[in-house]
């Protein structure tokens, strides 16, 4: 089985502002269909497009609507579209970036779609772009991952749940979806992430995890799954593709849950042996040292038989104790192959 460790929620928590921080899902989606309400699609070719001062600022008019500032995002993009580079134009002092934008925009009639929020554009695109709005996918999230949560606060205070002018991440975990993967203790999650403005792509990063630790890093991740699809004319197919992903952790979840309910059923049934010797023999056998071995027995007997249950429960409590990390990992680690006899 191969292990990872994921740092993609880790970047996020040390790159947002607290103001970009949700407490939940229900304060995301309130902030996103907010910032959904308030923003309007409007269209203009180059040809309409003049650079020009909007009080001290650099901004743009465009055409009937009117003069617009711009953000950072929406500054790049029309440099790209002007073919020249932000660094360059930052340089120059208002007044004479305008100048410079009017010589070097595109003068086609090729429409433009400008995105703004009140008198801020957000983005420009061209006519290939489409727009899956971030309180589209929170919707999702409420409807399908029902059982998932933030993980526990990071050690700045962060939630897991971000948005801002820019885009949207979310980090998820099913707190109570812990079961057993080749004998070791793993539960779901998944990062999800969008850019209603084009910033970056949609996406969803599944995975199952044994640690999260305070800065968001996510340990020992198997069977890390990742899908990403670009803002083009087929994106909200995106939205019932992350749905169906989501429906099949959880199903993956559920199966293996009552896989590991049904094989501690079974061990809570099954004796390791007849008497004590034969039990002796069986746990050396599967790597347990005859001192320790000995130890388990003596509290297994407590519960008045040697069952695989008591001898695991036994180990696992012996383990607790173990000071080393190291060989606490490592007597956990035969603790789960001795459960695995009752598979």
């Amino acid at each position: 089985m191969e292990k990872q460790n994921l740092t993609r929620a880790s970047q996020e928590l040390f790159r947002r502002s607290p103001d970009e921080s949700f407490e939940s899902l229900g304060a995301l989606s309130t902030y996103c269909s907010a910032k959904r309400e308030q923003s309007v699609d409007v269209w203009h070719p180059p040809s309409q497009i003049t650079p020009e001062l909007v009080g001290e600022d650099f901004g743009v008019r465009l055409g009937s609507d009117g003069a617009f500032l711009l953000n950072d995002w929406s500054f790049s993009q029309l440099c790209k579209c002007a073919a020249v580079g932000k660094e360059t134009i930052n340089r120059l002092s208002p007044h004479t970036a305008a100048s410079a934008l009017k010589e070097t925009l595109p003068r086609s009639n090729k429409p433009l779609q400008f995105y703004h929020r009140d008198q801020v554009i957000r983005s420009i695109h061209g006519t290939g772009y489409t727009r899956l709005h971030d309180s589209d996918v929170v919707a999702m999230l409420q409807e399908f991952a029902v059982d998932f949560q933030p993980p526990q606060v990071g050690m700045n205070g962060a939630t897991g749940l971000y948005a801002g002018e820019q885009d949207l991440f979310c980090f998820l975990i099913d707190p109570q979806g812990w079961t057993e993967i080749e004998g070791e203790a793993f539960a779901p999650g998944f990062f999800i992430w969008n850019s209603e403005v084009g910033k970056r792509s949609i996406g969803i990063e599944t995975f199952w995890f044994q640690a999260v630790c305070q800065n968001h890093i996510v340990w020992d991740a198997t069977e890390v799954v990742e899908f990403t699809r670009k803002h083009t004319s087929s994106v909200h197919s995106a939205l019932t593709e992350m749905k169906r992903i989501i429906e099949a952790l959880v199903a993956k979840r559920d199966e293996r849950r009552a896989g590991f309910i049904e094989v501690i059923g079974r061990a809570m049934r099954t004796k390791l042996g007849d008497d004590a010797d034969e039990v002796l023999k069986t746990l050396t056998k599967n790597g347990i040292g005859r001192s320790v071995a000995k130890q388990a027995m003596a509290i297994a007997e407590q519960q008045g038989r040697f069952t695989i249950f008591a001898l695991v429960d036994a180990l696992t409590r012996m383990s607790g104790e173990i000071v080393n990390a190291g060989d606490r990992t490592d007597a956990d680690e035969r603790a789960g192959a001795l459960l695995a006899l009752a598979q």
